[in-house]
């Protein structure tokens, strides 16, 4: 079945990344043919960028069978990271980061995201230690991926929890937290999938449910939990 069109902002958004790489790499073999491997990455780049924007649920199994999910909306812009032992809740309020282990839970907000100035990673740390992994996270390694004139790249096309998806197996990555790893990435632009080792462990997550609408209660504290502001420090 032939993919569909990307949408003009992500073609845009392509062009850009494309720019920066054009003439440094060879093409791609089977389906990809046409296309240079470091093309190839700085698309998906693109539509995983520019998937800020969307409504969306996803649900993914993390290993050992633990699930988390991504979630985020709109009008006003907001987005949470449910994991084994935590949350993390970004709005226009606060960067919040939440411990659920022990009763009641513990929340402790921070200074809200801006444009110039995202959550900092130390509030993704207790999700980086449950086998998640964030699309902020796999952005960078395949931006890095991008830059890499001797990249290796392996590329096919899956469904994922219903959704169409390219998926791209990257080998020896120079400079990247991960130098082999595997990831796809919806139509929609939303992670499907990722295996790889970062750190000292292996992270193998995979998308089982999307849902193109979020319930409000997803983006609150969990209930009777204690708060910590440190917005004001």
């Amino acid at each position: 079945m032939p993919l569909p069109t990307p949408r003009p902002r992500l073609a845009a958004a392509a062009l850009i990344l494309l720019a920066a790489t054009a003439g440094c790499s060879d093409p791609v073999d089977g389906s990809g043919a046409g296309l240079s491997r470091n093309d190839l990455v700085a698309d998906l780049a693109a539509q995983l960028a520019g998937a800020t924007d969307l409504t969306y649920e996803a649900t993914y199994q993390l290993t050992g069978g633990a699930t988390a999910t991504i979630a985020q909306a709109q009008k006003p812009a907001r987005r949470a990271y449910v994991y084994p032992g935590g949350q993390v809740l970004v709005t226009n309020d606060a960067t919040t980061e939440c411990r659920t282990t022990a009763k009641p839970a513990t929340c402790t907000m921070t200074a809200p995201a801006t444009p110039t100035s995202p959550p900092p990673p130390s509030v993704f740390r207790g999700a980086d230690a449950s086998g998640m992994i964030t699309p902020a996270t796999v952005l960078t390694l395949l931006n890095k991926a991008i830059l890499d004139p001797d990249l290796e790249v392996d590329q096919h096309d899956t469904t994922i929890a219903g959704r169409h998806a390219t998926c791209v197996d990257l080998t020896g990555v120079d400079g990247a937290a991960a130098r082999d790893f595997a990831t796809c990435i919806t139509n929609e632009g939303v992670l499907g999938s990722f295996t790889g080792v970062l750190g000292q462990g292996r992270i193998e997550v995979a998308m089982t449910h999307y849902a193109d609408s979020v319930p409000d209660d997803r983006f609150r504290t969990p209930k009777a939990a204690k708060l910590i502001d440190r917005r004001g420090t």
